[in-house]
């Protein structure tokens, strides 16, 4: 939204963070299970489907599981809904552990859905955060679409540190400080806003839209 683009439906399983994307987006409808989730529930037309699946089996802090992990299924029906959908554009976001313990599969089963992928580890330092947090970004898109977001997103390193909006920064306190655990739960769950942003503007450009 932040690069002009609409949203027209959430999928979440967390009832507090729905409780988040109710308020802030009282009309767009939000659905609680993506494993029961189909392609044509949502009843406007979808151009992009942007999201990630949990990291916990791929991250080097977890079991590292891989896409074999217990919550591997998610990602199977993220690629189900892709196929139904047939959007114009596939945004995946993940831990860069992805890129060791199940990249292949992912870029194999967008191949077989027909769309090529690139990608880039971004990490919201570049968009002028004090912190890391590293994060691969997949772009992916009919086979055979000449598209030159990724030459945006990865060529353009000065402007992800123009494009950044950071107002102010708390410090990051090595100890207690006081915040509940669903709090930092939900912070952990969080991307960088003016990552998927600056994507989100790629797209609209090789679109031959302008951003708003």
């Amino acid at each position: 939204e932040r690069a002009g683009m609409r949203t027209v439906a959430f999928c979440e399983s967390d009832e507090g963070k729905r409780a988040i994307l109710r308020k802030h987006w009282p009309l767009v409808p939000c659905f609680p299970d993506v494993e029961a989730l189909s392609g044509s529930q949502i009843e406007e037309r979808v151009d992009v489907i942007c999201g990630g699946f949990p990291c916990q089996d791929l991250s080097n802090a977890g079991r590292r599981g891989g896409l074999a992990g217990k919550r591997r299924g998610l990602w199977a029906h993220f690629a189900r809904l892709i196929g139904e959908i047939r959007p114009r554009y596939i945004i995946v976001e993940n831990v860069p552990g992805l890129l060791v313990r199940g990249m292949g599969e992912v870029l194999g089963d967008l191949a077989t859905l027909g769309y090529d992928a690139e990608w880039d580890c971004i990490p919201a330092a570049a968009v002028g955060a004090p912190h890391l947090r590293a994060r691969i970004w997949i772009l992916a898109y009919p086979s055979g679409k000449r598209n030159e977001a990724h030459d945006t997103i990865c060529a353009g390193r000065p402007e992800l540190v123009l494009c950044s909006r950071w107002a102010s920064e708390p410090i990051a306190n090595r100890v207690d400080d006081g915040t509940s655990g669903r709090l930092v739960n939900y912070a952990g769950d969080a991307v960088v806003p003016q990552i998927p942003e600056i994507i989100g503007r790629a797209i609209l450009r090789c679109e031959g839209l302008k951003a708003e």
